[in-house]
């Protein structure tokens, strides 16, 4: 297994930790949960580089790091909703997308077709991974200062929310994409 597929790897091994550490309550569990999900984020924007410079692309990294990145960033969503800092209806809308792009990967893959994600889910999964820092460090600003609002536009629920509506947004139109790329390579009547 090459160094870029061995990050990969990693990524998905730490996501497990990542939740835990965030949901289990010590004192800066926040930061730790931050400090870890950096790290994941940071092996995301190492690996594909590594493939590409050391001409190391495999077919097992184009599919397993795309399902790494959405382990690491579900389970922020699943963080969130589990402290008030996601609407449902975010998590689910990324779902959605996440298990349909997924299924036209494995169909895909089954007609010895890999689709590599876009500019789109490219751009999806940084916003997804910046904002998540962002509500991370505010969230530790919080329980650490209470410096937010309880309620309304200068709460950190609403503040959390906002960014997320956005990656949920960026989601849909990077699956819609996706799906019409992919509809002009995968044979989808195949039996």
């Amino acid at each position: 297994m090459n160094t870029p597929n061995k990050l990969t790897v990693f990524r998905m091994f730490i996501t497990p930790v990542f939740l835990a550490v965030f949901l289990i309550n010590f004192p800066y569990h926040v930061l730790a949960a931050m400090i870890i999900f950096c790290v994941g984020a940071i092996t995301d924007a190492i690996d594909g580089r590594l493939a590409r410079k050391n001409q190391q692309i495999t077919v097992f990294g184009k599919l397993a790091d795309p399902v790494a990145d959405k382990m690491l960033t579900t389970a922020a969503l699943l963080a969130f909703m589990h402290t008030g800092l996601c609407n449902i209806w975010i998590v689910m809308i990324v779902l959605t997308r996440e298990f349909a792009v997924t299924s036209i990967r494995l169909v895909a893959s089954a007609q010895g077709i890999v689709i590599p994600a876009n500019i789109w889910g490219k751009l999806k999964t940084v916003s997804q991974m910046t904002f998540t820092i962002v509500i991370l460090f505010l969230y530790q600003v919080q329980e650490s200062f209470g410096i937010f609002a309880l309620n309304g536009a200068a709460s950190l629920p609403f503040i959390s929310n906002l960014l997320l509506w956005i990656t949920a947004v960026l989601t849909v139109i990077s699956g819609i994409i996706y799906i019409i790329q992919s509809s002009k390579l995968v044979d989808f009547s195949q039996k």
